[in-house]
């Protein structure tokens, strides 16, 4: 028997089967569309995705020469707070799905704020006011959308982040795990449950939500290519690869290196609520036992800005080009680029701010952006790293990481340097897959235990820079990320197209 893993992520879905050892077996991965209607909008299809997700899951069965049958359960993991509304009886997406990089509840947040701000419903939920979570999201859609908030009060309209989503389809069952819902912004951090003032205070009927549920546990039971089989584990992705990773104990962290970038520290089952920008979260919840919560600081843009460089600028054909090409020049020539897009997530929180480039002269290449681009994901890393070690008080000896990304030596290895710490690569890179396989394992008895959850080491990169060089860099990115902020502010031009 095999443990399955439906992995939907930001740009693709994949479908990975794996054995008791962890062996990855089959694996299969489709691409779905990227819709950008509006400057900050950014939308899926949720029938796109549900009908790659049929796609990759029966690819990886053929691929493996396997039947439903043989499968002993399945877990999924997903791209979290991606904002999905459907209609109870047709089963239809009333709205494209409003993804997490999207920026038009901008307005709605500083309303939510009132007096008190962005850290209004903090203590509660752990989470800043931001244009990044799912709530405000469903703000924003029943107050835009002619009729959605009468069909939501009477139970018609249902609402999941893309985990509800996958689960509705494969069995009828509209339920969430703690994961996916502390994203929400809607999710009492204590009681596990919807937060009713929270709700109030955004005009969400509680009869659109799902039930929230455990991370590790039985769903239900999957109709389709995967019939028969129980749907026994959910954690947000970053959540996932913290699994995966095995960050079982208190202090344990992990970084995943994607379409953003995202750092977990496993600080045990009790909430620690930052002081330095991070994001208090629900890390993953076994069964009846008490929920481990997690220090997490999101960075919006890492993989993504790989992409943009190869479909907006051109400069490169393939996203594994960019390392052969940033290894073409010796240094980034004095050249920082903020990928600060979708504003800047931890632990600055500025969405007035925008992508900018510095330090441009003739003596400028393309290579100069490229290493520019590979290196704004390992400052930003070491920002988030900072403020993670400020509020936990327990200073990092190595960085796991995980994601596409760290396949590429080059940053991987400016990542060592700029931290000063070993950074520590798992023989399975996508350790996201792997976490959701693991809980739907650990949920049916496939594996017995969390010692048996483990990955062997598979690359590992020594900082070797001299700490003076180290700093000055820091210092030098530092200065370009005070650039980027205002460009979007109330008045500017930007805003005044999004009106």
């Amino acid at each position: 028997m095999f443990i399955a893993a439906i992995d939907q992520g930001t740009t693709s879905t994949r479908c990975l089967i794996v054995d008791h050892d962890g062996t990855v077996v089959a694996s299969a991965q489709l691409e779905h569309e990227q819709y950008f209607p509006r400057p900050g909008w950014v939308e899926h299809d949720a029938g796109e995705i549900w009908e790659r997700t049929v796609d990759v899951v029966g690819g990886a069965l053929r691929d493996a020469h396997l039947t439903a049958g043989d499968i002993a359960a399945v877990g999924i993991t997903n791209q979290r707070e991606t904002t999905v509304l459907w209609n109870r009886a047709t089963g239809e997406p009333v709205h494209p799905a409003i993804v997490w990089q999207d920026t038009r509840t901008a307005e709605l947040i500083e309303g939510f704020g009132g007096t008190e701000g962005p850290d209004r419903f903090r203590t509660r939920c752990g989470l800043p006011l931001s244009t990044y979570f799912s709530g405000p999201k469903i703000s924003w859609l029943l107050q835009t959308s002619p009729n959605l908030r009468e069909q939501a009060e009477a139970g018609e309209i249902m609402f999941g982040t893309i985990d509800s989503w996958l689960l509705w389809n494969l069995t009828g069952v509209h339920a969430t795990d703690v994961t996916n819902a502390s994203r929400t912004m809607l999710m009492n951090l204590e009681t596990l449950d919807w937060d009713p003032d929270i709700l109030a205070a955004m005009g969400i009927p509680a009869a659109m939500l799902p039930e929230i549920r455990p991370s590790v546990g039985v769903f239900g039971t999957a109709t389709g290519p995967l019939e028969g089989v129980p749907v026994a584990g959910i954690l947000g992705d970053q959540q996932a690869a913290l699994f995966g990773q095995g960050c079982f104990s208190p202090g344990d962290a992990k970084n995943t290196y994607g379409t953003g970038c995202f750092m977990l520290q496993n600080t045990g089952t009790l909430p620690v609520l930052s002081d330095n920008g991070l994001l208090t979260t629900v890390a993953y919840q076994i069964g009846d036992r008490p929920a481990v919560y997690a220090l997490e600081g999101s960075i919006a843009v890492a993989g993504a800005l790989v992409q943009w460089l190869r479909d907006n600028l051109g400069i490169i054909e393939r996203s594994q080009d960019v390392e052969a090409l940033a290894a073409s020049v010796p240094d980034n020539g004095d050249v920082y680029l903020v990928p600060a897009f979708s504003g800047l997530f931890a632990p600055r929180w500025r969405t007035d701010a925008r992508g900018t480039i510095v330090g441009l002269t003739r003596f400028t290449t393309a290579g100069h952006i490229a290493r520019a681009a590979l290196e704004a994901t390992a400052y930003q890393t070491r920002e988030v790293l900072e403020a993670m070690q400020a509020d936990s008080g327990v200073e990092l000896t190595r960085l796991k990481v995980d994601g596409g990304m760290v396949v590429n030596d080059l940053l991987m290895q400016f990542q060592a340097d700029i931290l000063g710490v070993p950074v520590v690569r798992p023989s399975v890179v996508e350790t996201t897959a792997m976490g959701a396989a693991f809980a739907a394992g650990l949920a049916v008895g496939y594996w017995q235990e969390l010692s048996d959850l483990q990955l062997d080491e598979g690359g590992r990169w020594e900082p070797l820079q001299a700490s003076g060089r180290r700093d000055a860099l820091y210092a030098r990115w530092k200065q370009a990320v005070e650039r980027s902020f205002g460009w979007a502010a109330p008045g500017s031009l930007e805003s005044s197209k999004e009106e």
